[in-house]
């Protein structure tokens, strides 16, 4: 089942005897056992009702032997088993073995009083072995993969909604090129912003520059976004506050170089047929940031980019060998890529 279906069923009380928690985004995953813990169990009996197990550590049978063990004092208790990658193709240590027939012969005659969440972070599960066709068959996958670019703007502005205030045009995505694509950082972010403009309030563009805190490679994107954009000023502006914060140069034309090496890689691919999502997958990037580089990647042609992917390498090369002052060179380089 996918990931709405079954936080929509668990919202309902209407519980899987077991759950495989698998992706990328485990802030998705957190969630999920954190709505079961609320729905199935009393605030009361936590420190009772819910166990945690690492299986790099512990056994598979001793997961199913506490899922059929009664629980104590309470009437319903959730097993945590994270690191199952006993479900994917990866290579385990082989400290711990797991019978993977016990869980088997579990998911035939499970008690009706406990629910098991296995987690794993990994993108997709090995579909090879019986115990995922048996997981499979028994419905209990739920991916937790990363959320597309249209679906993570959803997903903002719903947090906005449940804290109180709302986005202006455009803001929510403004905040999200801010921000960054982890689910946990933009959480933070959109608690510190809802405490900002109070209840029923609204998040104009100018609040972000004073509320939200960016990193060095969301500063190289926006860089890029204003000189894509033809704002020359604001390109120098940032650059300069990257330089006062003591960024060292030549790790900026790293970043600079890895996000057109990224618009290229995306332009090239879509040329060939791939959707947005496709290449996502293909070069490992977050959805949200694929759709940004295709749009960046529009104002040039691939030979253009291909060419400004060797003027970094040759400006790398210059600043490393003290041919050029590196905040000169950087600033040329800029001059040269508004032109």
């Amino acid at each position: 089942m996918d990931y709405k279906t079954a936080m929509k069923h668990i919202s309902k009380g209407q519980f899987k005897p077991v759950y495989i928690a698998y992706g990328a985004e485990s802030y998705l995953i957190q969630e999920l056992i954190a709505r079961l813990t609320d729905k199935l169990i009393e605030p009361e009996h936590k420190a009772f009702a819910v166990s945690r197990y690492d299986l790099t550590e512990t056994p598979v049978d001793a997961i199913i032997e506490e899922a059929e063990t009664l629980p104590f004092m309470v009437p319903s208790k959730l097993v945590v088993a994270t690191n199952a990658l006993f479900l994917t193709g990866a290579k385990e240590s082989g400290k711990v073995e797991h019978s993977l027939e016990r869980l088997a012969d579990y998911l035939k005659a499970p008690t009706d009083f406990s629910i098991i969440v296995f987690t794993v972070e990994a993108d997709k599960l090995d579909e090879r072995k019986k115990i995922v066709k048996a997981l499979k068959e028994a419905d209990a996958l739920v991916p937790c993969a990363m959320l597309s670019a249209d679906e993570l703007t959803g997903w903002v502005n719903q947090e906005a909604g449940k804290a109180g205030f709302s986005f202006g045009p455009g803001v929510a995505e403004q905040f999200i090129l801010y921000t960054g694509t982890s689910l946990q950082a933009l959480i933070k972010e959109v608690e510190k912003c809802a405490l900002y403009v109070g209840q029923g309030g609204t998040l104009q563009a100018e609040d972000l520059e004073q509320l939200v805190t960016r990193s060095i490679e969301q500063n190289i994107f926006l860089l890029i976004e204003h000189i894509v954009q033809v704002k020359l000023d604001q390109a120098f502006t940032m650059l300069g506050e990257l330089i006062r914060r003591k960024e060292e140069p030549i790790k900026i034309v790293m970043l600079i170089a890895r996000q057109f090496r990224i618009m290229f890689q995306v332009k090239d691919l879509m040329q060939q047929g791939y959707s947005q999502q496709q290449i996502a997958g293909q070069l490992g990037l977050h959805p949200y940031g694929v759709k940004v580089a295709a749009g960046q990647a529009n104002k040039f042609e691939l030979k253009q980019l291909a060419d400004i992917l060797r003027q970094l390498a040759d400006l790398d090369y210059r600043m490393k060998s003290g041919k050029i002052d590196k905040v000169l060179g950087l600033e040329m380089f800029l001059l040269r890529l508004a032109s």
